[in-house]
């Protein structure tokens, strides 16, 4: 079984920055695309970033202020998050499509304080 573990939540300022990590108990190799999502309390599970045979894509809200990137050879995908504001507040989870199936992590929580 497939598992996503995230680390690197935490509280920080705004205009801090945070590096969200995701690890994968597989090959995430065969795991396209991976991803990170957001849910806001109150609000709907938003995506975030995600990379996918090279390619990356942003939601319009992050796009010059978070990277995200992957590396191979440690299963792991990871998310720079610079100029953090307070509406990026939420719980980020890892997703990761494998062989059509879905794939979420647990979840971790980051906290910008104005």
């Amino acid at each position: 079984q497939v598992q996503l573990v995230e680390s690197g939540g935490g509280l920080v300022q705004a205009g801090g920055s945070l590096r969200l990590s995701c690890a994968a108990s597989g090959r995430i190799l065969s795991f396209n695309p991976m991803g990170w999502y957001r849910q806001a309390p109150g609000k709907q599970r938003e995506l975030v970033a995600t990379v996918s045979s090279g390619s990356t894509n942003y939601a319009d809200s992050v796009k010059g202020r978070f990277t995200i990137s992957r590396d191979n050879g440690k299963n792991t995908v990871y998310l720079q998050m610079n100029n953090l504001k307070p509406d990026d507040t939420g719980v980020y989870y890892c997703y990761a499509l494998r062989y059509g199936d879905d794939c979420w992590g647990q979840g971790t929580q980051v906290t910008v304080s104005s």
